[in-house]
């Protein structure tokens, strides 16, 4: 008996063997226990947890904690062991306790119990100081105005509608994140889309004031079901940094779109809005709503209000992306039949999964080794149509045993067929790389599409006069309509490619001899004087403006030196002053023209992929301090008229009726807002006060 009790204090020891020796021990030690155990009996429980649990004893060493709703027994005290209440607590506080999980889910327990107040665990846990509230969203003061705003972005960013802000579903589910959020009306929502608006109105005008160099514009025209015209005006150019950067500036309604002067009327609004009355540039369109008449008027206007470079010649009637996509469609349409037989294959494989089944074990059995997936394409989107048949190609084999496999299958391409489904693809693999370069994100420069340019219209002229019938039956007619393309803009594209230290003149002498033959000199020669011309435009706006009364006294010195032509060369002061002066202007004038030819004359910079022209000319423009004012505004010059997801488009992007019943303000705002906040991470130039362009809360 000792043994067991040889973990106990001594006098505890001692005292126990008296009892023993009294023949009373186990009576004794009982009470021993009980003494020691009264202060805890007298003590008033304060744990929350026995509003919910009772104590049972079990026997003199076991005592257990029962749930009240439950009836789940836990221990609590075992022997001399108390096992504490924390078990106790996360039984009903996180819902493991099944009764009060379901009371908790038929009375639509909000998320976090503990702001309840009805008397429950949750509520009493809340009230409780030893239980501290941790940081988390309710810690966050609600922000109505805040909240708009961001709704407001919201619209902005995802085309919704306005008036979702008075949709019932709408404003349930908000409260269901935030009660304290009060509805707001289709004005209020429009005030903030007006604020964000004017907000980045206001950045982008403090970035465009800031740039050396000018601005070009593209128009796009889009139509409503009212048949009202909508002109969106994009500006390009070169930002501080030298990076080339494209923004929407205006949405202009014209209400007769067919007039010849709509548009520039669009273009005149456009620059007094944004203070581009001298730095227009450019102008790019398209044949499909711009005629003649309407190019000769922007024209006019260009030499206006574009400084007169080159009197106005720096338009491209042509938007690029239209060009290629019509080229295409006229290539699959000259093929209808054909693309349709390869579209009902693909279709009979894709839209049954017993047909693919079938036709993915027949590719494993003939071991073709294509890896090649087949698409079903979307036929308002021609570079899908593309890939479809490339795929398709390249399955031919299987294609041409599948109807040995499944008798469902009737409309097999012939090998034929499939030889002039190769012939095709490879033209329109000229046009979807080409057509590739203009859904760049980075926005490719100018030179760029001159590489792929020349290339359509060195093998559309080579092609249009194969020996093969089906080949030049195919080409004949792409190449007459890329003809027009290319006799439209291939000033421009060459003057931008010579800004390329790559290429320089030397690409244009080597492109144009292998396009005219024997008229290449000619046309060579029409690029370089257009450069050296424009460069004498950039050298006559550095120049600065003559003194008020220069006019005058150049009048009066010409009568002056009549005057003494008549009085036989009377004696002037220094007879080397003129001299000198004529000098000067000859040292002025040659040094400003051997900063085009000096940049010509000098060795080609070594090609790669990931060279930077624009910034060559930004690291080279102390050296060629006019030439590189010139090549950034060269560099930007844009080829194509329409936004990023709309290059491969067969079919015009009109308005729908939501966009066509706002009011023209409206759409502006929603349009150019939603281009501008692409660029919220965009840092402002230096010297730029960033309070002008942030909104505070």
């Amino acid at each position: 008996m000792l043994e067991k009790y040889s973990s106990k204090p001594l006098s505890y020891i001692a005292l126990l063997l008296h009892r023993v020796l009294t023949m009373d021990a186990l009576t004794s030690y009982n009470e021993i226990a009980d003494s020691q155990a009264q202060p805890n009996k007298r003590r008033r429980k304060k744990s929350i947890v026995w509003e919910h649990f009772t104590i049972e004893t079990i026997d003199a060493d076991c005592t257990r904690a029962c749930c009240k709703q439950c009836k789940k027994s836990f221990a609590y005290i075992s022997g001399s062991k108390l096992a504490g209440t924390s078990h106790l607590k996360r039984h009903i506080a996180l819902g493991i306790c099944p009764v009060n999980r379901s009371n908790q889910e038929k009375n639509q327990t909000p998320y976090n119990p503990a702001v309840q107040t009805n008397g429950s665990a949750s509520a009493t846990l809340k009230s409780r100081k030893r239980y501290r509230a941790t940081p988390g969203p309710t810690s966050i003061p609600f922000d109505q105005t805040r909240c708009c705003y961001e709704i407001a972005k919201m619209i902005i960013q995802h085309d919704y509608p306005l008036e979702m802000v008075e949709h019932s579903g709408f404003n349930k589910f908000v409260r269901s994140l935030q009660p304290l959020f009060s509805s707001v009306s289709v004005n209020t929502i429009q005030d903030h889309i007006f604020n964000i608006y004017l907000r980045e109105k206001q950045s982008l005008l403090n970035i465009i004031s800031a740039i050396p160099g000018h601005v070009s514009l593209t128009l796009d025209l889009r139509t409503s079901d009212q048949s009202l015209g909508y002109v969106f005006l994009t500006g390009y150019f070169v930002d501080c940094d030298w990076k080339l950067q494209r923004r929407l500036l205006n949405v202009i309604m014209v209400p007769f779109p067919d007039s010849e002067v709509a548009f520039n009327h669009a273009v005149a609004a456009c620059l007094t809005d944004w203070c581009l009355e001298s730095k227009l540039f450019t102008l790019t369109l398209d044949r499909s709503f711009a005629n003649d008449n309407v190019r000769k008027n922007l024209g006019h206007l260009l030499s206006i209000k574009g400084g007169n470079i080159l009197n106005g010649q720096l338009i491209i009637g042509s938007c690029c992306a239209h060009v290629l996509s019509h080229l295409a469609q006229d290539a699959l349409d000259s093929m209808r039949a054909i693309v349709e037989k390869v579209r009902q294959s693909v279709k009979f494989v894709k839209t049954a999964d017993a047909h693919e089944e079938k036709f993915l074990e027949l590719k494993r059995q003939l071991q073709v080794p294509s890896a090649k997936e087949l698409i079903v394409d979307d036929q308002t989107k021609w570079d899908t149509t593309y890939q479809m048949l490339m795929n398709a190609s390249e399955l031919k084999q299987v294609f041409s045993c599948l109807d040995t496999s499944d008798p469902d299958y009737k409309v097999t391409p012939t090998m034929a067929e499939w030889k002039q489904v190769e012939i095709l693809c490879a033209y329109l693999k000229l046009f979807f790389d080409a057509a590739n370069i203009l859904t760049s994100s980075t926005y490719a420069t100018a030179d760029v599409l001159f590489h792929e340019v020349w290339k359509i219209q060195l093998d559309l002229m080579q092609a249009a006069h194969s020996q093969d019938h089906f080949v030049s039956n195919l080409t004949k007619p792409l190449q007459e309509k890329f003809d027009k393309y290319w006799t439209d803009c291939n000033l421009v594209l060459a003057v931008a490619v010579v800004m390329d230290p790559r290429f320089k003149m030397k690409i244009v002498e080597f492109t144009f001899n292998k396009i005219y033959g024997e008229e290449a000199e000619t046309w060579i020669k029409i690029v370089d004087e257009g450069v050296h011309e424009l460069f004498c435009d950039y050298i006559v706006q550095s120049l600065p403006p003559p003194p008020p009364n220069f006019v005058d006294e150049a009048n009066e010195n010409i009568i002056k030196s009549e005057f003494c032509q008549e009085d036989n060369f009377l004696p002037n002061g220094d007879t080397f002053a003129d001299f000198d002066v004529y000098l000067h202007d000859i040292m002025n004038n040659q040094q400003m023209k051997t900063e085009l030819d000096q940049y010509l004359e000098e060795s080609l910079m070594p090609r790669s992929q990931d060279f930077d022209v624009l910034g060559w000319w930004r690291i080279n423009r102390s050296k060629y301090p006019t030439l590189s004012k010139m090549a950034s505004d060269i560099l930007s010059i844009p080829v194509c008229t329409v936004t990023l997801d709309s290059v491969f488009d067969t079919t015009p992007r009109n308005l729908d009726s939501h966009r066509s019943s706002l009011r023209p303000i409206t759409l502006e705002a929603l349009s150019c807002a939603k281009d501008w906040l692409q660029y919220e991470s965009w840092e402002l130039p230096s010297g730029v006060p960033a309070s002008m362009v942030k909104m505070e809360y």
